[in-house]
């Protein structure tokens, strides 16, 4: 009975567009999708550059970037916080406990996916196109333009696969911040909270709308994929 009346007001306040729920909600989309357009902008030159430049200790490179992947959020969060803590070496900027923070945590969070897949994605392009757009007279650079044309459903795979592990991060981002009421409190994070609380309707509508986003995301993802997939069988 308890559960079947939190889901009741937890609708009613999706139905409604509870102000304080879509606050929390845009702040979310927010902070996540300014993470991944910076984490895009960083990490698919970083792939190309991995991808079609041959330089000492690459190999070493791709490997720390592949282990990237699986960083631990808190242990970000923890790096970000001694960064612009007050007595850190960008304290002087007064970033901790703002948005701008869970900006920065979540970006490194999701460069390393982004930069890791689409690497793997310009690396797996057949060699074949390689050598006819040489055959055919291209320069290095239309090359690589071509190259990463084909990769583009790869690449779009990795910045996808980022965007939803940074929609559902909450240790780095709870830690640089602080869950401040109207300023800097997430989905995520306000779930956590607002379930210690007691207050399930507000966590359970939060938890509706994330595990909404999460399956947007996913079958965003598969149907990519699968162009790729068929794209490549051509």
């Amino acid at each position: 009975m308890f559960l079947i009346e939190s889901f009741k007001t937890a609708s009613s306040l999706i139905v409604h567009l509870d102000a304080e729920l879509m606050g929390i909600i845009l702040l979310s989309l927010k902070v996540s999708g300014s993470a991944l357009i910076i984490a895009t902008l960083l990490g698919l030159p970083l792939a190309a550059f991995l991808g079609f430049k041959r330089f000492p200790l690459k190999g070493i490179c791709i490997t720390a970037l592949h282990t990237f992947m699986g960083l631990p959020p808190v242990v970000v969060g923890l790096f970000v916080y001694l960064l612009l803590s007050r007595s850190g070496p960008l304290g002087f900027l007064a970033l901790l406990y703002t948005p701008s923070a869970m900006i920065i945590a979540q970006s490194i969070l999701a460069l390393p996916i982004v930069a890791s897949l689409s690497y793997s994605a310009i690396v797996g392009i057949d060699p074949i196109i390689t050598q006819a757009s040489k055959t055919l007279g291209a320069t290095p650079y239309q090359v690589s333009v071509t190259i990463i044309r084909e990769a583009r459903f790869g690449i779009m795979s990795g910045v996808i696969a980022a965007f939803g592990r940074v929609m559902a991060e909450v240790g780095a981002i709870l830690i640089v911040g602080g869950n401040i009421a109207g300023f800097t409190r997430v989905m995520t994070t306000t779930i956590a909270l607002e379930t210690d609380k007691g207050n399930f309707d507000l966590a359970l509508a939060l938890g509706i709308i994330l595990l909404t986003i999460s399956m947007v995301i996913n079958t965003f993802l598969h149907v990519v994929q699968k162009k790729g997939v068929t794209g490549t069988n051509r």
